[in-house]
């Protein structure tokens, strides 16, 4: 059974993300962990915590064994762009695009 996390509008952009989300997919929970844990990104941090989100709401909501999980999914989604402008020479401004990103992380119970 599935158990879903999603964290939204996380001050990084998802290009970010996803370099860190495809180390981990379809792996076991303790090794995309320790694999977080040792990742110098900053967005290892974010997916982190996420990541132990989900465990808990699978330990939550069914009867899991926690050492059958694995990621199943981890997407990062764009989310809203705040848009800035900093001006430039001759007064002209240039835009300034801060990106944002939806996580979601799914967990799943390998069968035995």
């Amino acid at each position: 059974m599935e158990a879903i996390a999603k964290t939204r509008f996380v001050r990084i952009s998802p290009r970010k993300l996803r370099l860190v989300c495809d180390l981990i997919k379809g792996k076991n929970i303790d090794h995309a962990l320790s694999i977080l844990e040792f990742t110098p990104k900053r967005g290892a941090k974010i997916i982190y915590k996420t990541l132990l989100s989900a465990v808990a709401n699978a330990r939550s909501q069914q009867n899991v064994d926690e050492d059958r999980l694995f990621v199943k999914h981890a997407l990062a989604d764009s989310g809203p762009t705040w848009k800035r402008s900093m001006m430039r020479a001759h007064m002209r401004t240039t835009p300034i695009f801060k990106r944002t990103s939806h996580l979601t992380v799914v967990v799943d119970e390998r069968a035995a």
